[in-house]
């Protein structure tokens, strides 16, 4: 009796350990789905690669602030400096203007490839807009807003 007991035992940890395996995996492949497959997301027309004076220098305020994102998403270990922008104030998810305000944030530059794919984490078009605005130091840089709801 007792060795049936060991085997129901055995079996039971194999079963937990691949049904955590699959969670994991499902949860893996959602999350590539969403932030970075090429399926799941058309930018809207009208959101071309940037032209203009911000080139490919993007401030963050947020997720993009923490480098395991950052490295999901763009695929490499970005270097970034801390900035910061005028007249905003962070509002949940968003920078609203705000004369006197000032949002906290980081700096870093990516190649035009790379800005797409944060685009594609954005949502540019759906849930973000990418707006040129300075930073205090007066460089120009890419930022998101959220578009009204």
């Amino acid at each position: 009796m007792k060795q049936e007991l060991t085997i129901s035992r055995t079996g039971w940890r194999w079963r937990m350990a691949a049904g955590a395996l699959g969670v994991l995996s499902a949860t893996g492949m959602y999350l590539w789905w969403v932030l970075l497959g090429p399926w799941g997301y058309v930018m809207p027309e009208g959101y071309e690669a940037p032209e203009g004076p911000c080139d490919q220098r993007v401030f963050v305020y947020g997720t993009l602030r923490n480098p395991l994102v950052r490295w999901l998403i763009v695929g490499r270990r970005i270097s970034t400096a801390p900035a910061a922008v005028s007249g905003f104030d962070k509002q949940r998810l968003d920078i609203q203007p705000l004369p006197d305000g000032r949002v906290p944030g980081e700096v870093f530059s990516v190649a035009p490839k790379e800005l797409a794919r944060l685009d594609r984490y954005e949502r540019l078009g759906v849930r973000y807009e990418r707006v040129c605005l300075a930073l205090d130091s007066g460089e120009p840089v890419w930022v998101y807003r959220r578009l009204p709801v």
